[in-house]
């Protein structure tokens, strides 16, 4: 076994002597194979740079195909192991130290603008060669009739030695004279050839133009032109050329013969059409790429009018879990078989199916009638997933959401109409999946929204947009105030001031949770200081944060809660900490641990909206709470008179067994005054409400502690 290279420079020499070995023998050069290794060397390494660029640069790419006709590499053979080349070692070679996927996708699109360049160069060098050729036919036709022995015997051996086809015919077509490499070309015999006559050699791919160009050099009114050509070969197939003709004049200047140059592009074209479908075509499933399902749609929605399009965007539920469990393999089998079925449901005129990526897929249909066959091609859709797809034994059921958007061609981007159906897609994964949903512009945009806010977290809070309100605590004895709840709002530039329902859930799932509530922390705790010092007359003020279920789990909690109070020089019975009874209900003692070292410290745990969940009494003996937050569902009813009984015995339930736990009972959403008098009857400690304050800035808080000390 031969060692890999460590150097950089060794494993480029290492893909040169690759290149070099399987390209040479192809090559025609008076090089040696060593010294030809030496003039790829530097190709390679412009390869490895483009492929580590931080943006690819195609031009490079195509630099280098050019460059291969230079060092005289003209036969497709040597594109075509180049290529080869490139795809099986170029990465591997020169793709150390970046992601490997992103690497060949980059790789790929090098050999694409190689194979690019390489036909540029080489149709370059071929008109240069058909233009020297055509000089020196017309050279050698002025001289005739000066020296017509030694002009014959030069224009023979050009002609006859050229590497492209070449043929001469009259005015009316008849052809006079070919060259050997046109006969190979149309694989004729020279009599054969000769009885043909030019206007014979129709193709239904003709350009529109072909023949108009013919007629007006025929006629004197064009020197020369140069068209791109197919003709049929006595076999059947077809053969591509680059085609120049180009009009001899006698030597009074009058149109006498017509001179045509011919390269042969098949292959070329070929390799082309090859690069094309590995470029628009997915290569596990076959179906058309996210590229090609772009270019239908964006034809599609630029349709005239009267013309509509249905989209439907599916995605597998729970397709990570077959990856996970069975293997990569076994999950790419899955997707081919979901490929085959879809492609079975879109027969249709107008109708197209595509893989996105992943275990995405798109199917598409047009016409003025889509408002129902969208609907139709999603049932054919659903059904076609429900038979379990079979593999290595196993019977594993299909499931996919899709996204429908459907409506008149002319009204959306291509990049609106799939954010659309992704968003739809999501709304009925989120809905319990195998199902389908239709578009609706207001679901839209509130999913846009969110999508914005999301995105705008996290350089919302160090742009300083965040701000705390504060809503009084309130003692149902005496009325004074204990404390307040600390209650974050977010100033968004566009969208103005947003409650915590807004963005709070955003920050949860992407984790800026953790962040935020240190901040809201951080800011309470300084004003809860602030509070101590100017108004302990009014006695001590404490400070209510709430925590997420995030924030319950984060290893850093109790630390930075030490951390801040120590900073702010706060005692731990100035904060009290929030938690909402289903985040605590049920809790392991792991999820515990860190708030019983908190309650241990003297922080106060509070279990929030008490009664919203599937409360287990028993299990407040083993919380380390000390405060009880009565949900206000229980209290609403108390705004009336006479309260509901029912209401009336359940509060005076919980507040007794709060009391018999040694906890602290605080209602929340107290909106009258005969609400917090049944409520201090009842034996409640604290409240809060609008009864008392809305939330406000901290100065509305100072105000009212005052007033409770001063009297």
């Amino acid at each position: 076994m031969i060692a890999e290279p460590d150097e950089p420079e060794d494993r480029l020499r290492r893909f040169a002597t690759i290149w070099s070995r399987a390209v040479f023998p192809v090559t025609s050069t008076s090089l040696t194979r060593p010294e030809f290794e030496e003039e790829l060397l530097p190709l390679a390494r412009r390869l490895s740079d483009a492929l580590h660029a931080r943006t690819l640069d195609a031009d490079e790419g195509r630099a280098v195909g050019a460059a291969l006709i230079g060092a005289h590499c003209t036969d497709p053979e040597a594109l075509s192991r180049t290529l080869d080349c490139v795809d099986a070692y170029l990465v591997l070679y020169c793709g150390e130290g970046d992601d490997r996927e992103e690497l060949r996708a980059r790789s790929a699109r090098l050999q694409h603008a190689m194979a690019a360049g390489f036909a540029q160069a080489l149709r370059e060098r071929t008109l240069a060669e058909q233009e020297a050729i055509s000089a020196a036919a017309l050279k050698a036709q002025g001289v005739v009739a000066q020296a017509l022995h030694a002009t014959e015997a030069r224009f023979r051996a050009v002609f006859e030695g050229a590497a492209i086809g070449i043929g001469m015919a009259d005015l009316e077509g008849n052809i006079l004279q070919v060259n050997g490499a046109l006969l190979r070309m149309f694989g004729l015999t020279d009599q054969n050839m000769r009885a043909r006559n030019v206007r014979e050699w129709t193709h239904p791919e003709d350009a529109p133009q072909t023949w108009t160009l013919y007629d007006e050099l025929v006629r004197g009114e064009r020197e020369h032109y140069h068209v791109e050509k197919a003709f049929y070969r006595p076999d059947g197939t077809v053969l591509w050329t680059n085609l120049t003709v180009s009009l001899l004049r006698d030597a009074d200047g009058n149109p006498q013969y017509q001179l045509a140059l011919m390269e042969d592009t098949t292959e070329r074209r070929l390799l082309n059409l090859r690069l094309r479908y590995e470029a628009t075509h997915d290569a596990l499933t076959g179906l058309p790429n996210r590229t090609f399902f772009f270019e239908r749609l964006e034809k599609a929605l630029g349709a005239g009018a009267g013309q509509r399009f249905g989209l439907c965007y599916l995605d597998l539920d729970g397709f990570k879990t077959v990856n996970d469990s069975l293997g990569h393999a076994a999950g790419d089998r899955m997707l081919v078989e979901v490929a085959d079925r879809l492609q079975a449901c879109a027969t249709a005129p107008g109708e197209m199916v595509a893989r996105l990526g992943g275990d995405e897929f798109v199917a598409l249909t047009t016409g003025p009638d889509t408002e129902r066959e969208v609907d139709e091609l999603a049932g054919r859709i659903m059904n076609a997933l429900v038979t379990p797809v079979s593999i290595d034994g196993r019977e594993l059921t299909v499931r996919g959401s899709i996204g429908i958007v459907e409506g008149p061609a002319g009204e959306r981007s291509p990049a609106e109409v799939l954010r659309s159906a992704d968003i739809t897609m999501y709304r009925a994964k989120s809905a319990g999946g195998n199902r389908f949903e239709l578009a609706d512009e207001e679901a839209d945009a509130r999913a846009i929204t969110r999508h914005g806010l999301t995105t705008a977290l996290p350089t919302a809070l160090d742009r300083g947009e965040f701000f705390i309100e504060y809503q009084p605590l309130v003692h149902l004895g005496d009325g004074s105030v204990r404390g307040a709840e600390a209650l974050v709002r977010w100033l968004h530039p566009q969208h103005g001031v947003l409650g915590p329902d807004r963005f709070i859930p955003l920050a949860e799932h992407t984790g800026l949770i953790v962040p935020l509530g240190r901040w809201v922390l951080e800011q309470s705790v300084r004003q809860a200081r602030e509070w101590r010092e100017r108004y302990d007359e009014a006695g001590p003020l404490r400070i209510n944060v709430n925590l997420s279920p995030c924030q319950l789990t984060h290893p850093g909690l109790v630390q930075d809660t030490v951390d801040i109070l120590e900073r702010a020089g706060v005692a731990p019975d100035a904060l009290c900490l929030e938690v909402t009874e289903s985040a605590l209900i049920g809790a392991d003692d792991d999820l515990l641990k860190p708030l019983r070292r908190l309650a241990e410290m003297g922080v106060d745990i509070a279990l929030d909206d008490f009664g919203t969940g599937y409360s287990n009494l028993a299990n407040l003996r083993r919380l380390p709470v000390s405060i009880l937050k009565l949900d206000r569902s229980f209290t609403q009813s108390m705004q009336q008179f006479p309260a509901d009984p029912v209401d009336l015995k359940i509060v005076e339930g919980i507040v007794s067994l709060a009391h018999s736990l040694n906890l602290a009972v605080t209602v929340e959403g107290v909106e009258t005054g005969a609400q917090a008098e049944q409520l201090r009857i009842l034996g409640c400690d604290t409240a809060q409400g609008w009864y008392y304050a809305r939330p406000g800035p901290p100065d509305r808080l100072h105000e009212l502690a005052l007033v409770d000390a001063t009297g």
